[in-house]
């Protein structure tokens, strides 16, 4: 059986997005090794309860690394001090006992907080609505091969693909920027040749929804890949201006 260790916790308690919030001082003295840093948080919350408190809130799903919701400022660090780590898959293994972790929720004006350490991510969603689908009617699926993708142009469209949407890109830009989720999003579709006819409507649409939403525009700081839990490059950023600017010079967004 683990040996248990004490770890001190400073977390973010508010009640609702228009009442003020600040920071909670805990101690929990049953952590093992063993747990994920949400099942430490589900022991402190069940400790809580015991004590007639208000637990705390904070949002998950599929605690795998895949569903993006763990979104956890971690000593001031998006998702914790592990690189290309989610929250759900950081383990409480990587600190020692008499420990003191500071939690947060991710901070943007696009963000705002519903409650402890949730914040409201729709606008990553509404980003998507935008733009970020194929709408061609292709009929059944076709034969694997029936459409010829050079593996490196499917490579690294795979590779975009991989961003879950969990908003660290955000919450670690010092101008709350959402390039990399949005260039990510656009270098998945705009690579493959299924994405390519919408290519500069989707672009035009998914970036200017972006603004619309109140992200920050990117200054290049890099913060955003550095803090992503699937390495996506900033290479996408890139892409999705000079495809922005491409489109806009045209006057075409059809």
């Amino acid at each position: 059986m683990a040996e248990e260790f004490t770890i001190n916790l400073k977390i973010w308690r508010q009640a609702g997005p228009d009442q003020p919030g600040k920071l909670v001082d805990y101690t929990l003295d049953t952590v093992n090794e063993h747990m994920s840093f949400l099942e430490m948080l589900d022991v402190l919350n069940e400790k809580i309860l015991n004590e007639g408190g208000d637990p705390i809130e904070f949002d998950y799903d599929c605690r795998e690394g895949i569903c993006g919701s763990c979104d956890l400022m971690i000593d001031g660090r998006a998702h914790g001090p592990k690189a290309m780590t989610c929250s759900c898959q950081l383990h409480m293994r990587n600190y020692n006992d008499g420990d003191t972790i500071t939690v947060e929720p991710f901070r943007a004006r696009a963000f705002p907080v519903i409650k402890d350490l949730v914040v409201d991510r729709s606008a990553f969603d509404r980003i998507i609505e935008a733009g970020g689908y194929v709408s061609i009617k292709t009929g059944s699926a076709p034969d694997a091969n029936s459409i010829p993708v050079d593996k490196q142009v499917a490579d690294t469209a795979f590779d975009y693909a991989t961003c879950i949407g969990c908003g660290a890109c955000v919450a670690a830009c010092p101008n709350s920027s959402a390039s990399l989720f949005t260039g990510a999003k656009l270098a998945h579709l705009n690579r493959l040749p299924q994405g390519e006819p919408e290519r500069k409507k989707r672009t035009v649409a998914m970036v200017e929804q972006m603004e619309e939403e109140g992200f920050g525009d990117c200054s290049n700081f890099a913060e955003c890949e550095a803090v992503c839990p699937k390495g996506i490059s900033i290479s996408a950023i890139a892409e999705m201006r000079r495809n922005y600017m491409k489109a806009a010079l045209a006057g075409d967004e059809a």
